[in-house]
């Protein structure tokens, strides 16, 4: 999908007060920002925003950081909170090969909803279940790493799923058709439109001890 730019996209998210602009200066302390101890969760390609502000709104016992790679896209999701006071919910601007220089075991969860599959072969190692991947998110994570996943496409959820048990994931929940069951579920973008269009949406829930 070919990417819109927004006029002064980069001016607006420095000046969002949902933005972290200097994200490194909180790693290790994120209690501080929230000022609270309650978990932190963690979106990795949080699109326009719409499943990470449910959440938050849906679990205000937990705070949510969503990160977006693209200002133009965040852009969007600032635009949703323009007339909400969400104090749990904080975004940064930052490709996500980077997450531990930012983060340092602070992470009890990460979503990582219809990510960019990376079909070929040559661009494996690009996916964010990838082995490149995984040993970043250790760094992250305080105690158990979970992980969340949700993807329309077949080839990345199964070779997320062979790649996460390669590296000592268990797969708690797992699901080929998400829409069947009676989980809680805050819809995504895509998500909407995938399930409007009776496609189906897979998912799984991945633990490593």
């Amino acid at each position: 999908m070919r990417l819109r730019n927004v006029k002064n996209a980069k001016e607006i998210v420095e000046n969002n007060k949902y933005v972290i602009n200097e994200p490194s200066e909180y790693k290790g302390k994120y209690n501080e920002l929230f000022a609270n101890n309650n978990p932190i969760h963690l979106e990795i390609g949080m699109g326009k925003g719409n499943f990470i502000i449910d959440m938050a709104l849906k679990h205000p016992d937990i705070n949510f950081i969503g990160i977006e790679r693209y200002e133009s896209v965040l852009v969007r999701a600032l635009e949703k909170l323009s007339d909400k006071e969400i104090s749990n919910l904080r975004f940064i601007c930052m490709d996500a090969i980077k997450v531990d220089e930012v983060f340092d075991h602070e992470i009890s969860c990460i979503y990582l909803n219809f990510s960019d599959p990376w079909p070929k072969k040559r661009h494996a190692k690009r996916r964010l279940t990838s082995d490149v991947f995984l040993p970043i998110y250790d760094k992250v994570f305080k105690g158990d790493a979970l992980i969340v996943q949700k993807t329309d496409n077949v080839g990345l959820f199964e070779s997320s799923i062979v790649s996460l048990s390669n590296y000592g994931y268990v797969i708690e929940d797992i699901s080929l058709d998400l829409a069947s069951t009676d989980k809680e579920n805050s819809l995504t973008e895509y998500e909407a439109k995938f399930m409007s269009q009776g496609i189906k949406i897979n998912y799984l829930v991945a633990r490593k001890k």
